[in-house]
Protein backbone atom coordinates (compact mmCIF):
# COMPACT_ATOMS: atom_id res chain seq x y z
CA UNK A 1 0.00 0.00 0.00
CA UNK A 2 1.12 3.52 -0.68
CA UNK A 3 -0.71 6.36 0.75
CA UNK A 4 -1.62 9.79 -0.65
CA UNK A 5 2.22 11.46 0.86
CA UNK A 6 4.46 8.07 -0.43
CA UNK A 7 5.64 10.79 -2.98
CA UNK A 8 6.74 13.32 -0.46
CA UNK A 9 10.54 12.80 -0.88
CA UNK A 10 11.83 16.53 -0.31
CA UNK A 11 8.91 18.48 -1.50
CA UNK A 12 6.76 18.68 2.31
CA UNK A 13 8.11 19.49 5.07
CA UNK A 14 5.73 19.23 8.54
CA UNK A 15 4.72 22.76 8.53
CA UNK A 16 3.38 22.57 5.05
CA UNK A 17 0.75 19.34 6.73
CA UNK A 18 0.26 21.29 9.77
CA UNK A 19 -1.23 24.79 7.91
CA UNK A 20 -3.92 22.20 6.73
CA UNK A 21 -4.54 20.27 9.99
CA UNK A 22 -2.08 17.47 9.40
CA UNK A 23 0.66 18.47 11.67
CA UNK A 24 1.40 17.83 15.24
CA UNK A 25 -0.83 17.04 18.15
CA UNK A 26 0.54 17.63 22.19
CA UNK A 27 -1.02 15.08 23.75
CA UNK A 28 1.43 15.52 26.51
CA UNK A 29 -0.05 18.59 27.42
CA UNK A 30 -3.64 16.99 27.14
CA UNK A 31 -2.27 14.54 29.39
CA UNK A 32 -1.36 16.48 32.18
CA UNK A 33 -4.65 18.17 32.14
CA UNK A 34 -7.12 15.08 32.22
CA UNK A 35 -4.38 13.79 34.93
CA UNK A 36 -4.82 17.23 36.92
CA UNK A 37 -8.44 17.62 36.25
CA UNK A 38 -9.42 13.50 37.78
CA UNK A 39 -7.28 14.48 40.68
CA UNK A 40 -8.76 17.53 42.09
CA UNK A 41 -12.15 15.83 41.28
CA UNK A 42 -10.92 12.80 43.15
CA UNK A 43 -10.10 15.47 45.58
CA UNK A 44 -13.10 16.85 46.60
CA UNK A 45 -14.71 13.67 46.29
CA UNK A 46 -12.64 12.57 49.27
CA UNK A 47 -12.95 15.64 51.23
CA UNK A 48 -17.11 15.25 51.20
CA UNK A 49 -16.45 11.57 52.42
CA UNK A 50 -15.01 12.68 55.74
CA UNK A 51 -17.61 15.20 56.70
CA UNK A 52 -20.48 12.72 55.89
CA UNK A 53 -21.82 11.00 59.36
CA UNK A 54 -20.86 6.93 59.21
CA UNK A 55 -24.32 5.21 59.85
CA UNK A 56 -23.20 2.13 62.28
CA UNK A 57 -22.09 -0.53 60.09
CA UNK A 58 -21.54 1.52 57.31
CA UNK A 59 -18.29 1.17 54.96
CA UNK A 60 -16.45 3.75 53.93
CA UNK A 61 -15.79 3.25 50.45
CA UNK A 62 -12.58 4.88 48.69
CA UNK A 63 -12.74 7.44 45.47
CA UNK A 64 -10.51 5.18 43.89
CA UNK A 65 -12.64 2.40 43.48
CA UNK A 66 -15.84 4.67 43.32
CA UNK A 67 -14.76 6.41 40.34
CA UNK A 68 -13.84 4.63 36.57
CA UNK A 69 -12.12 7.49 34.71
CA UNK A 70 -13.27 7.53 31.60
CA UNK A 71 -11.01 6.95 28.57
CA UNK A 72 -9.61 9.65 26.69
CA UNK A 73 -8.35 9.26 23.16
CA UNK A 74 -5.72 11.21 21.30
CA UNK A 75 -7.36 14.35 20.13
CA UNK A 76 -10.85 14.15 22.04
CA UNK A 77 -10.59 17.12 23.53
CA UNK A 78 -10.31 18.84 20.55
CA UNK A 79 -13.05 17.55 18.66
CA UNK A 80 -13.76 14.32 16.75
CA UNK A 81 -11.55 15.67 13.41
CA UNK A 82 -8.04 15.59 15.32
CA UNK A 83 -8.45 12.08 16.09
CA UNK A 84 -8.88 11.79 12.62
CA UNK A 85 -5.96 13.44 11.90
CA UNK A 86 -3.87 11.86 14.29
CA UNK A 87 -5.01 8.39 13.24
CA UNK A 88 -4.02 9.36 9.78
CA UNK A 89 -0.77 10.58 10.62
CA UNK A 90 0.37 7.80 12.49
CA UNK A 91 -0.42 5.79 9.28
CA UNK A 92 3.02 8.05 7.83
CA UNK A 93 6.38 6.46 7.82
CA UNK A 94 8.67 8.57 10.10
CA UNK A 95 10.19 9.82 7.09
CA UNK A 96 7.15 10.94 5.61
CA UNK A 97 5.75 13.18 9.08
CA UNK A 98 7.54 13.33 12.85
CA UNK A 99 4.32 11.65 14.24
CA UNK A 100 4.49 8.63 11.97
CA UNK A 101 4.41 5.25 13.23
CA UNK A 102 4.00 2.61 10.49
CA UNK A 103 7.03 0.57 9.22
CA UNK A 104 7.54 0.12 5.56
CA UNK A 105 7.27 -3.47 4.93
CA UNK A 106 6.54 -3.59 1.00
CA UNK A 107 8.87 -1.58 -1.73
CA UNK A 108 5.56 0.36 -3.16
CA UNK A 109 5.65 1.76 0.17
CA UNK A 110 8.58 3.56 0.34
CA UNK A 111 9.20 7.14 -0.17
CA UNK A 112 10.06 8.02 -3.89
CA UNK A 113 13.58 9.28 -4.16
CA UNK A 114 13.84 9.69 -8.47
CA UNK A 115 10.57 11.61 -9.28
CA UNK A 116 9.79 11.29 -12.79
CA UNK A 117 6.15 11.67 -14.08
CA UNK A 118 4.84 11.56 -17.57
CA UNK A 119 1.56 13.68 -19.06
CA UNK A 120 0.07 10.58 -19.57
CA UNK A 121 0.37 8.52 -16.10
CA UNK A 122 -0.59 12.33 -14.67
CA UNK A 123 -3.70 12.45 -16.98
CA UNK A 124 -4.50 8.99 -15.87
CA UNK A 125 -4.21 10.35 -11.91
CA UNK A 126 -6.56 13.55 -12.60
CA UNK A 127 -8.85 11.45 -14.62
CA UNK A 128 -9.19 9.19 -11.69
CA UNK A 129 -9.83 11.52 -9.46
CA UNK A 130 -12.01 13.51 -11.21
CA UNK A 131 -13.95 10.04 -11.32
CA UNK A 132 -13.98 9.74 -6.99
CA UNK A 133 -14.29 13.64 -6.85
CA UNK A 134 -17.74 12.91 -8.84
CA UNK A 135 -18.55 10.40 -6.59
CA UNK A 136 -17.89 12.01 -3.31
CA UNK A 137 -20.04 15.04 -4.40
CA UNK A 138 -23.17 13.10 -5.99
CA UNK A 139 -22.92 11.10 -2.00
CA UNK A 140 -23.22 14.23 -0.83
CA UNK A 141 -26.02 15.72 -3.07
CA UNK A 142 -28.44 12.68 -2.82
CA UNK A 143 -27.69 12.45 1.24
CA UNK A 144 -28.65 8.59 1.74
CA UNK A 145 -27.93 10.06 5.32
CA UNK A 146 -29.35 13.47 6.39
CA UNK A 147 -25.85 14.31 7.88
CA UNK A 148 -24.20 14.16 4.38
CA UNK A 149 -26.23 17.29 3.53
CA UNK A 150 -24.01 19.19 5.91
CA UNK A 151 -21.43 18.72 3.29
CA UNK A 152 -22.84 19.92 0.32
CA UNK A 153 -21.36 23.74 -1.16
CA UNK A 154 -18.25 23.63 1.23
CA UNK A 155 -15.88 25.04 -1.17
CA UNK A 156 -13.51 21.86 -1.68
CA UNK A 157 -15.40 20.63 -4.38
CA UNK A 158 -13.04 19.75 -7.03
CA UNK A 159 -14.66 18.16 -9.94
CA UNK A 160 -15.92 20.99 -11.47
CA UNK A 161 -11.95 22.31 -11.56
CA UNK A 162 -10.97 19.29 -12.70
CA UNK A 163 -13.21 19.17 -15.43
CA UNK A 164 -11.29 22.22 -16.44
CA UNK A 165 -8.46 21.02 -16.36
CA UNK A 166 -8.67 18.22 -18.52
CA UNK A 167 -10.71 20.43 -21.01
CA UNK A 168 -7.30 22.79 -21.38
CA UNK A 169 -5.28 19.52 -21.44
CA UNK A 170 -7.95 18.32 -24.65
CA UNK A 171 -6.73 21.69 -26.15
CA UNK A 172 -3.44 21.10 -25.93
CA UNK A 173 -3.68 18.05 -28.01
CA UNK A 174 -3.85 15.27 -25.48
CA UNK A 175 -6.29 12.47 -25.61
CA UNK A 176 -8.15 12.43 -22.06
CA UNK A 177 -8.03 8.20 -21.02
CA UNK A 178 -11.30 6.66 -19.40
CA UNK A 179 -11.11 6.33 -15.89
CA UNK A 180 -8.90 3.15 -14.63
CA UNK A 181 -9.73 0.64 -12.43
CA UNK A 182 -8.00 2.28 -9.20
CA UNK A 183 -10.43 5.14 -9.72
CA UNK A 184 -13.66 2.72 -10.72
CA UNK A 185 -13.12 0.57 -8.04
CA UNK A 186 -12.95 3.63 -5.33
CA UNK A 187 -16.05 5.26 -6.58
CA UNK A 188 -17.78 1.89 -6.68
CA UNK A 189 -16.23 1.31 -3.21
CA UNK A 190 -17.80 4.49 -2.08
CA UNK A 191 -21.27 4.46 -3.55
CA UNK A 192 -21.47 1.25 -1.70
CA UNK A 193 -20.01 2.59 1.64
CA UNK A 194 -22.58 5.49 1.61
CA UNK A 195 -25.50 3.87 1.72
CA UNK A 196 -24.96 1.35 4.63
CA UNK A 197 -21.95 3.08 6.74
CA UNK A 198 -22.04 6.75 7.42
CA UNK A 199 -19.34 6.52 10.13
CA UNK A 200 -17.11 4.73 7.56
CA UNK A 201 -17.85 7.46 4.29
CA UNK A 202 -17.31 10.11 6.57
CA UNK A 203 -13.71 8.94 7.09
CA UNK A 204 -12.80 8.40 3.36
CA UNK A 205 -14.61 12.20 2.55
CA UNK A 206 -12.29 13.71 5.23
CA UNK A 207 -8.82 12.32 3.99
CA UNK A 208 -9.80 13.00 0.21
CA UNK A 209 -10.41 16.15 0.63
CA UNK A 210 -7.83 17.24 3.44
CA UNK A 211 -4.87 15.26 2.39
CA UNK A 212 -5.49 17.13 -0.94
CA UNK A 213 -5.40 20.41 0.70
CA UNK A 214 -1.96 19.30 2.16
CA UNK A 215 0.20 16.98 0.32
CA UNK A 216 -1.67 16.93 -2.50
CA UNK A 217 -1.15 20.86 -3.41
CA UNK A 218 2.91 19.53 -2.57
CA UNK A 219 2.87 17.36 -5.28
CA UNK A 220 0.96 19.39 -7.62
CA UNK A 221 3.79 22.06 -7.56
CA UNK A 222 6.25 19.45 -8.20
CA UNK A 223 4.36 17.96 -11.39
CA UNK A 224 4.54 21.64 -12.78
CA UNK A 225 7.86 22.07 -12.55
CA UNK A 226 8.90 19.26 -14.28
CA UNK A 227 6.41 18.59 -17.07
CA UNK A 228 3.94 21.82 -17.67
CA UNK A 229 6.30 24.37 -17.23
CA UNK A 230 4.80 25.93 -14.30
CA UNK A 231 1.42 25.61 -14.88
CA UNK A 232 -0.69 26.08 -12.23
CA UNK A 233 -4.00 24.11 -12.44
CA UNK A 234 -7.09 24.62 -11.17
CA UNK A 235 -7.32 21.61 -9.17
CA UNK A 236 -4.99 23.41 -6.89
CA UNK A 237 -6.80 26.14 -6.83
CA UNK A 238 -9.63 27.18 -4.16
CA UNK A 239 -12.55 29.88 -4.30
CA UNK A 240 -11.60 32.26 -1.01
CA UNK A 241 -9.33 31.18 1.68
CA UNK A 242 -8.50 27.72 2.02
CA UNK A 243 -7.93 27.97 5.80
CA UNK A 244 -11.23 29.20 6.34
CA UNK A 245 -12.88 26.74 4.02
CA UNK A 246 -11.18 24.02 5.93
CA UNK A 247 -11.99 24.98 9.58
CA UNK A 248 -15.76 25.41 8.62
CA UNK A 249 -15.64 21.78 7.23
CA UNK A 250 -13.99 20.86 10.41
CA UNK A 251 -16.89 22.25 12.40
CA UNK A 252 -19.00 20.89 10.23
CA UNK A 253 -17.51 17.00 10.91
CA UNK A 254 -17.19 17.49 14.50
CA UNK A 255 -20.96 18.35 14.85
CA UNK A 256 -21.87 15.83 12.96
CA UNK A 257 -19.54 13.21 14.90
CA UNK A 258 -21.11 14.50 18.38
CA UNK A 259 -24.29 12.63 17.53
CA UNK A 260 -22.16 9.40 17.23
CA UNK A 261 -21.61 6.66 20.31
CA UNK A 262 -17.78 5.91 20.85
CA UNK A 263 -18.31 3.03 18.95
CA UNK A 264 -19.37 4.54 15.92
CA UNK A 265 -16.31 7.02 16.20
CA UNK A 266 -13.92 3.99 16.73
CA UNK A 267 -15.41 2.80 13.61
CA UNK A 268 -15.05 5.70 11.70
CA UNK A 269 -11.03 5.53 12.62
CA UNK A 270 -10.65 1.71 11.62
CA UNK A 271 -11.43 2.64 7.63
CA UNK A 272 -8.58 5.30 7.67
CA UNK A 273 -6.29 2.45 6.27
CA UNK A 274 -8.87 1.44 3.65
CA UNK A 275 -8.70 5.12 2.49
CA UNK A 276 -4.91 5.48 2.09
CA UNK A 277 -4.96 2.61 0.21
CA UNK A 278 -7.51 3.70 -2.43
CA UNK A 279 -5.93 6.94 -2.69
CA UNK A 280 -2.69 5.81 -3.01
CA UNK A 281 -3.02 3.42 -5.95
CA UNK A 282 -5.18 6.26 -7.99
CA UNK A 283 -1.68 8.47 -6.55
CA UNK A 284 0.50 6.26 -7.82
CA UNK A 285 -0.67 6.23 -11.44
CA UNK A 286 1.44 9.81 -11.89
CA UNK A 287 3.96 7.62 -12.80
CA UNK A 288 2.56 4.90 -14.73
Amino acid sequence: MMNTTSFRSDMESDLDLEECGFGGIGIIDESLYSFRARSTSSLRFRREITRMPLKAGAVSVSATTAEKPKKRYPGESKGFVEEMRFVAMKLHTKEQAKEGEKEVKEPEERTVTKWDPTVDGYLRFLVDSKLVYDTLEGIVDKAAFPSYAEFRNTGLERSEKLAKDLEWFKEQGYPIPEPSSPGVTYSQYLKELSEKDPQAFICHFYNVYFAHSAGGRMIGRKVAEQILNNKELEFYKWDGDLSQLLQNVREKLNKVAEGWTREEKNHCLEETEKSFKHSGEILRLILS
